[in-house]
């Protein structure tokens, strides 16, 4: 803590910390936290003269936060991120809160003060070579074909040809597939069902794995459509790894999730012209808000292609 000019600065946030040790009985890797979060604060606000708590306004709670967000090359210190900011901003408010409460303060300046918002993570897609590549990577047909082989292929044929979330592809069964139509039902969350084309390739491999694999797994009658060695319905654990392996097996020197395959497929669709209306259906989306986020990959996408093509882009 400061001392001289932040005197009294410094001495309501050491009441704050009594408080937070004797009364609240606060753990010392939290008292450490708030001590560190807070003479940060004290550093701030002497720095704009302010050397008493009663004199914090709600712009300089805000201007705080854009400060910790920026860093201070002068003291060192580098740019928070927004979890570490909103930490900081629990431990500013506490503090005038207490003020408050023990009447240091008339008013309560960060009250409605909110924490800066995550930025937007954008899923991560795959190109669609790598896509084929775990695709080939996966099994099959061919001198090394087996009832395993055959469903692993069908299956990542399945998630990418209609974006099925994995939890939704273990919990088909075989009537849900009409090959005649090639479409399937997939049960979504909330237990919303709604009917999706499937394309030529996961058509076929299903089929394969129907005929050629599936009977030699299944031991006694079981609905799943796609089963596990035992002749039970596979897990969701069970096909992540299926992608995981079959991504190891392609090459690829970047991680894969259950949903790498379904963000692959939404990205590629909007690409090639798809309306995003339409891909929400596909995708079994609620909100179209949550369908859009995946154009922002392809303007991403968009702008780097510009970046290295245009004459005049830099």
């Amino acid at each position: 803590m400061t001392s001289g000019a932040g005197g009294e600065l410094e001495s309501q946030i050491h009441r704050y910390l009594d408080h937070l040790a004797v009364e609240r009985g606060a753990a010392k890797n939290t008292l450490s936290s708030y001590g560190r979060d807070l003479t940060r604060y004290e550093h701030y606000l002497t720095s704009r003269s302010i050397t008493d708590l009663a004199e914090v306004t709600e712009e300089d709670v805000r201007e705080f936060l854009v400060a910790l967000r920026r860093g201070d090359p002068d003291r060192d210190e580098v740019p928070l991120a927004d979890s570490s900011v909103a930490r900081t901003l629990v431990a500013t408010r506490g503090l005038h809160k207490f003020a408050l409460a023990e009447g240091m303060t008339a008013t309560d300046p960060a009250h409605a003060v909110r924490p800066p918002k995550p930025a937007r993570r954008l899923p991560k897609s795959l190109a669609i070579d790598e896509v084929v590549a775990i695709l080939e990577a996966s099994g099959g047909s061919g001198p090394s074909e087996t009832p395993r082989s055959l469903r692993d292929r069908a299956l990542m044929e399945l998630l990418y040809s209609c974006g099925a979330r994995i939890s939704e592809a273990v919990s088909l069964d075989i009537e849900d597939f009409v090959a005649e139509t090639g479409a399937i039902l997939l049960r979504g969350k909330g237990g919303k069902e709604r009917m999706v084309p499937v394309g030529g390739p996961a058509i076929a491999a299903i089929e394969a794995y129907l005929v050629r694999g599936r009977p030699a797994l299944v031991s006694k009658f079981n609905p799943a459509m796609f089963l596990n060695s035992r002749g039970g319905r596979l897990s969701r654990q069970s096909a992540w790894q299926v992608l995981v392996d079959s991504a190891g097996r392609a090459g690829l020197d970047k991680s894969v999730s259950p949903h790498t395959l379904r963000h692959s497929f939404a990205t590629h669709l909007l690409d090639g012209g798809a309306d995003v209306r339409v891909v929400q259906e596909l995708l079994g989306h609620a909100s179209v808000t949550t369908t859009q986020v995946y154009t922002l990959v392809t303007v991403s996408a968009m702008r780097e292609v510009y970046a290295t093509a245009h004459p005049r882009a830099r």
